[in-house]
């Protein structure tokens, strides 16, 4: 495996000699085989001579690799083949997501309760990251698991509907597209595209990629989808930004950028001394970031940061503002209601969106009004791939009887008895 010159001599100046060693014998080495199970399909169930995650509470270690391709386990969405370092979200979440939105009256409590949120995975495609996501979400939570590339789309569909958990939704969107809906999430993932450097021992095809002019377009790009990203995310909450590539400018540079432009507030995550994680390797940043190297940590590359959008004064929430544009009897506070539009919000986005009015989204991307819905050769529940014209798809659902004029669901025998009529 041949690395780009001007690239050994970037990451050898930026590792230092002693961590550049570490990263080239690991080229040398098997890439270590890491799966995630599903908490919801794997009850009782254990992993033969499997290696506990460190970081992940239901990542594992694997002592080889099987062929994946023939086990049904993997099609019935029971795991997720992924690599370790990427299921340090799972940390990020289980730390902070009871810090910041833990009930005023659990908060003393060893255990602080936490409603159900509403998440975004900005650029989820293949599917990882929004699994693990949506599995450390609290119960009646909703994701949103967005890709913008059709096709990439289709494969991130499959594996929501392989992992089989309520409250997911597929859309197939621009970043800009999320900005202009002026919806608001309490959580906010943002695997933003990167030069991959990261994943070179993994994907041998990311070396030939690689450029120190790919390096400075990806880094533009980043900052254009997390400015984006940033109007997204409600005043309080919490946005992760991760990449799988190395270098500084695609990482500490631009959480310093965050920092100064949109005023994000860093977030320290507790980590473990016998993980090997890197902190920040830009000389003038030291706020907490969580680098893994190969060769240094157990994984491939990876860069994340946990980010705070600092609150003025609590915003309402995407659930709160749905559920008083829904019925001005509902109360926000009322933990059985915001399960209740979580339920809506499963079944179909258009139903909270049109309520909305003006907050859904729109673009001339695509003119499509039908949604499309992918079923799984697996057989897996299905899973609603919305199109982008979410207020089309709304009168869609009008005309074919779904939803009445005000925007409220038909009752089966609301419609039986309409078509007899």
């Amino acid at each position: 495996m041949q690395l780009p010159e001007e690239y050994k001599v970037r990451t050898r100046k930026l590792l230092g000699p002693e961590r550049f060693e570490q990263y080239l014998q690991a080229f040398q080495q098997e890439a270590p085989v890491s799966i995630r199970l599903n908490p919801a399909k794997t009850v009782g169930m254990s992993v033969a001579g499997g290696e506990r995650v460190p970081w992940c509470r239901n990542g594992y270690y694997l002592t080889s690799r099987p062929n994946f391709t023939f086990d049904p386990l993997l099609h019935a969405g029971c795991y997720y083949v992924q690599e370790a370092s990427s299921m340090f979200l799972d940390e990020v979440l289980r730390q902070w997501l009871p810090k910041l939105f833990a009930s005023a009256d659990s908060q003393s409590t060893q255990e602080p309760a936490v409603g159900p949120l509403l998440a975004l995975d900005l650029c989820a495609a293949p599917g990882g990251k929004s699994t693990l996501l949506r599995s450390a979400l609290p119960e009646g939570s909703v994701l949103f698991s967005n890709e913008p590339n059709p096709k990439r789309a289709s494969i991130l569909a499959e594996n929501i509907a392989k992992w089989d958990w309520p409250g997911c939704i597929v859309t197939n969107n621009y970043p800009r597209d999320y900005r202009k809906s002026k919806l608001l999430f309490d959580v906010v993932l943002c695997d933003v595209p990167c030069s991959g450097e990261g994943m070179f021992r993994k994907d041998e095809a990311t070396i030939g990629e690689w450029s120190p002019a790919n390096v400075e377009k990806c880094w533009q790009l980043q900052r254009d989808i997390v400015s984006d990203a940033w109007h997204c995310l409600r005043e309080g909450g919490l946005m992760i930004y991760s990449t799988c590539t190395l270098n500084t400018q695609e990482n500490e540079e631009n959480i310093q950028w965050m920092q100064q432009e949109l005023g994000a507030e860093v977030l320290p995550v507790e980590t473990q001394a016998d993980w090997h994680i890197t902190g920040s390797l830009l000389p003038s940043f030291t706020s907490p970031v969580y680098r893994f190297i190969p060769g240094v940590t157990r994984g491939e590359g990876l860069f994340m940061c946990a980010m705070r959008k600092p609150a003025k004064g609590r915003g309402m929430g995407l659930l709160e503002v749905g559920l008083q544009s829904l019925s001005p009897t509902l109360k926000p506070s009322a933990s059985c209601d915001a399960k209740r539009l979580c339920y809506l919000l499963k079944r179909h986005a258009a139903l909270l969106l049109s309520a909305m009015r003006d907050t859904c989204l729109a673009t001339s991307k695509t003119s499509a009004i039908e949604p499309t819905t992918y079923t799984p050769k697996s057989g897996a529940s299905r899973v609603p791939m919305y199109p982008t014209r979410l207020r089309k798809y709304s009168q869609w659902m009008i005309r074919n009887k779904t939803l009445d004029p005000q925007g409220r669901f038909r009752s089966a025998a609301e419609k039986e008895l309409e078509t007899r009529n």
